[in-house]
């Protein structure tokens, strides 16, 4: 395992520790990837890869091989309100959220780290962790047998029991489990009409939403039994009384492959980096899986911190770009627990004052203002980041908004779309028209791609330049 050009070591081999190894490996950095199981899982959690974490991986060439193999759907949801969120809008490659089981995204990530030559180190249980000023220690076992293992930076991707945010002594605050939901992938012999049925009244909540191959996953709370202990099994039996309750019959449940209880603990770390570790995903904030977000923020944290990461590290960029990590992230992770909490609050109350305001808020979301706001908010297409990081010139309406993939004219006639010239994971400077090509930069620009445009799409229209980040969002516009 060990190895001397180990650069950054990843605890954690889930969609976020992987993303964040692709993101790396494409700059270069030598990267190590720890992972307590012996197995990449077949059971998923996750189901939902919203349409922004899919133009994140189109950032780099790679969605494709998500889309051939998820289901796409237009609308999501909030709180399982009847009034769906609708993100056909967008202007985006991806105006959907794509179902497709986490041990799919998964494999399909590991696969990619194989084309780099990168292998997931799997049953290494990592025991201590220690830093310096100049590097990170981990040990532990692996397979039986001591390791150790030194790099620049440690990343905990590690989950919500992340030993890694506990040996870095970050704070994980919040407010601890109040109630509790049935899961079970199951079987239908009368599976509902609908692709997503979403039901909740005075007997409790229900939510089916179909897997591929005839099965569907089940979601259910019982309003007799809210609060559930996780160490009580769960049954298929169970899971039939719950819906029948709460929907007249029990859809004819049958063969589980999976039952699973979850809860609505909410937490956030109180910082984001310590030093030379940072913590990315369910290690530094975890909630009420409502919406389909906790993974696709988790994979935006990696992407958000593997560009600055890789740039430190290629000497590109000062040490202190690091900590807008925790200043960009950190935010995105307090919204996330506002709103699953707020969907807490409306998924697992069934009094007549609940389910009153369950109505009033579904009749808001039929507006399609509203409607818009609180989608583009749950699928992370909405995110803007507030501050510059290379640059303060230009127009400030522009920055920090993320680039949708307009097509671009070049000056030798060639038509490409924004995305496809972001594939390298470098900063991208585009000069519109007859203005001056060299944009005001504050990195090395050996990290940049300068071009020159002839025609852009007309919402770039009166902008003599752009400077875009490798991750896709406008620092500056001219």
């Amino acid at each position: 395992m060990y190895n001397t050009h180990t650069e950054v070591i990843i605890v954690g081999a889930g969609p976020v520790g992987l993303t964040l190894a692709c993101e790396l490996r494409l700059a270069g950095i030598h990267v190590a990837v720890l992972e307590r199981r012996a197995e990449r899982t077949t059971q998923s959690r996750a189901l939902t890869i919203h349409g922004r974490t899919l133009e994140m991986l189109g950032l780099r060439g790679l969605d494709q091989r998500f889309t051939a193999l998820g289901k796409p759907l237009s609308s999501g949801h909030f709180a399982g309100l009847d009034s769906r969120l609708d993100f056909s809008s967008v202007d985006s490659p991806h105006p959907y959220t794509l179902f497709l089981p986490q041990s799919s995204t998964e494999r399909l990530l590991e696969e990619r780290l194989l084309e780099e030559d990168v292998a997931i180190v799997r049953g290494a249980l990592v025991g201590q962790v220690q830093q310096d000023a100049h590097g990170v220690m981990v040990s532990g076992t692996c397979e039986g047998e001591p390791f150790s293992l030194r790099a620049q930076y440690l990343i905990g991707a590690d989950g919500a029991h992340s030993l890694v945010r506990q040996q870095a002594d970050i704070p994980f605050d919040g407010v601890a489990a109040t109630c509790s939901m049935l899961m079970g992938d199951v079987l239908l012999r009368h599976p509902p009409a609908s692709p997503v049925l979403a039901l909740t009244n005075a007997a409790g909540s229900l939510m089916m939403v179909p897997l591929g191959d005839g099965r569907h996953r089940v979601i259910v709370m019982n309003a007799q039994r809210p609060h559930v202990a996780a160490t009580e099994a769960a049954t298929l039996e169970e899971l039939a009384q719950v819906s029948t309750a709460i929907a007249g019959h029990d859809f004819g449940l049958h063969d589980p492959v999976w039952l699973s209880r979850f809860g609505d603990e909410t937490r956030l770390a109180r910082r984001y980096r310590q030093g030379r570790i940072f913590l990315a995903g369910d290690a530094a904030h975890i909630h009420m899986p409502a919406g389909g977000q906790g993974m696709n923020v988790g994979m935006q944290d990696a992407m958000n911190l593997g560009w600055k990461l890789a740039g430190v590290l290629k000497g590109h960029a000062p040490d202190s770009l690091l900590d807008s990590y925790h200043a960009e992230r950190h935010p995105v992770g307090q919204a996330l627990q506002h709103n699953t909490l707020a969907q807490t609050a409306l998924l697992t109350r069934f009094d007549p004052h609940t389910l009153a305001l369950r109505a009033a808020v579904s009749d808001m979301l039929a507006q399609p203002e509203l409607n818009r706001k609180m989608a583009s908010d749950l699928s992370g297409f909405g995110l803007r980041y507030p501050a510059p990081l290379a640059s303060s010139a230009g127009h400030a309406g522009w920055t920090g908004r993320r680039a949708p993939d307009w097509l671009l004219r070049l000056v030798d006639g060639t038509a490409v779309g924004i995305h496809e010239l972001l594939h390298a994971g470098k900063w991208l400077h585009l000069a519109i028209g007859d203005a001056p090509g060299a944009p005001p930069f504050g990195f090395d620009r050996a990290w940049l791609t300068a071009l020159k445009v002839r025609t852009a799409a007309p919402p770039m229209a009166g902008l003599a330049g752009i400077l875009i980040r490798p991750d896709g969002y406008i620092d500056a516009a001219t």
